[in-house]
């Protein structure tokens, strides 16, 4: 049996875009725009007729553009988000160095972490400290939690199951609790440059074994080092300690409303291992090695004393595909479809592959509560409903890609209805090259690994590199999460 070659109940199914009802590829909002325009063009032509000579191309082309797809947006969503980069370029938006500032500017973090800040918190029970990074605009609190993943890729059909059907337990706990506005689970892989695995050959080594055997070995070591690979993996929780009908008086008891919260969460039984809560040396550690990988193997001293702002870069360009920080270079993707066919379980297999530069994958979730979730069903069944018939009107009969949407819809609604519930959810991928020099050769790498996932359709995150880049840190950041 081969990767791609698993049982029907190992096959997971249910992925869905949500699509609004429009003219022609139009979303909702598209379309209302476009006919308050026509009738404006409309009413200031009966008035002034030469004026529909210049208003009507114009208003033609930007239909046009909100019609035509790239990259899985409209185009003119595309070439607006390329514009305003160009303007925040200009301006100097685009680009960060740190100086002193007066507080409470100093030691903050770039971009959209520059609202956060680093609580240590004391966990009785443990005896260790936690790492808590609180959202000074919003509010709200991020916990994150050190897995250690199993592998299941040998694992009986039956543990795989109950590992999925336990992981669909864990976000429905999430649904029901208005405290728990999100989630993110970060896999990330940094390739060793073969150390560990020859000073392991080296301790173990016996000079009296077979010639063949320490032949054997040493050319494993000598031919094979970038095969080594540290995995650090971890769930961040996003919290709201206020939302609740007596909400925290101080941030003392935020932290501990936060903390009260997390621990609702069960994972046991997911197929995955709990180490510990995120100390604040782990979170310093986790985000000042991605923003500069030539410290990611320095001991947990050399973290201990760091700001958290000293924890970001001292330099960065946000560019329209990549991102550069203090001497190296990362190119972020991020979701745009996922395929209409059930897939196996392993699918991201290819993406956590190690290879030759480091990559970060990040799966973000923002689970509905049942009666939003119902809502937003029963919409998506009304617009599918209708795009169906609208193209049977002008064509005779709707698209069989129409038909099937509108089935997946009502599969959907039906699963639901069942008890299951609507979540949500992204993917993004962030690679990272040690110099600028070798991100294109990273970004290969990458491409090869998406490619490998058999029909999960990634772009690059336009213009949003940064942002995209800081979702998948510890840093309180949720790209779902308004």
């Amino acid at each position: 049996m081969s990767v791609h070659e698993v049982p029907d109940g190992l096959m997971v199914s249910g992925f869905r875009t949500r699509r609004s009802f429009g003219m022609g590829n139009l979303s909702k909002q598209a379309t209302i725009a476009a006919a308050t325009v026509l009738a404006a063009d409309g009413l200031v032509g009966a008035q002034h007729p030469a004026s529909l000579l210049v208003s009507l191309p114009l208003t033609g082309a930007i239909v046009g553009l909100a019609a035509v797809r790239r990259h899985g947006m409209s185009a003119l969503a595309y070439y607006w988000a390329q514009l305003a980069w160009r303007r925040a370029a200009r301006a100097g938006n685009a680009s960060y160095r740190r100086i002193l500032l007066p507080q409470p500017y100093a030691l903050d973090l770039p971009g959209v972490g520059a609202s956060s800040a680093l609580i240590s918190a004391y966990d009785p029970v443990s005896g260790r400290r936690i790492g808590v990074v609180h959202n000074r605009s919003t509010g709200r609190m991020t916990v994150s939690t050190l897995l250690a993943p199993g592998g299941s890729l040998m694992a009986p059909t039956g543990a795989v199951r109950a590992g999925i059907r336990t992981w669909g337990e864990v976000l429905n706990a999430m649904s029901t609790n208005e405290q728990i506005k999100g989630a993110s689970v970060t896999i990330q892989i940094t390739p060793g440059a073969g150390e560990a695995l020859a000073d392991d050959v080296k301790v173990r080594r016996r000079p009296d074994a077979p010639r063949l055997a320490l032949d054997t070995i040493d050319e494993l070591v000598r031919k094979t080092p970038r095969s080594t690979a540290s995995v650090a993996s971890w769930m961040s929780v996003v919290v709201d300690p206020s939302a609740t009908t007596s909400p925290p008086a101080d941030l003392a008891e935020q932290v501990g409303e936060t903390l009260r919260v997390v621990d609702t969460l069960d994972m046991s039984g997911t197929g995955t291992d709990i180490v510990r809560r995120a100390t604040p040396t782990d979170l310093r550690r986790i985000v000042r090695s991605a923003y500069d990988p030539e410290v990611a193997l320095a001991r947990d001293e050399q973290f201990e004393d760091l700001q958290w702002g000293e924890c970001g870069p001292v330099a960065a360009d946000d560019r329209v595909e990549s991102y550069a920080h203090d001497g190296a270079a990362s190119a972020s993707w991020v979701l745009e479809e996922m395929p209409r066919r059930p897939i196996p379980y392993s699918a991201l297999l290819p993406l956590l592959a190690p290879g030759r530069f480091q990559r970060r994958i990040t799966l973000s979730y923002r689970v509905l509560d049942p009666r939003e979730g119902e809502a937003v069903l029963e919409r998506e069944i009304s617009a599918a409903e209708h795009r169906a018939q609208a193209t049977a009107e002008v064509k005779g009969r709707a698209r069989w890609s129409q038909k099937a949407d509108y089935q997946r819809a009502e599969q959907a609604a039906r699963q639901v209805a069942g008890g299951a519930q609507v979540v949500d959810w992204t993917l993004m991928v962030t690679t990272t090259s040690r110099s600028p020099t070798e991100l294109p050769l990273a970004l290969q790498e990458l491409k090869l690994a998406v490619s490998g996932t058999r029909g999960i359709r990634m772009r690059p995150a336009f213009g949003a590199q940064a942002a995209v880049f800081a979702a998948g840190l510890p840093i309180g950041y949720h790209a779902l999460v308004q």
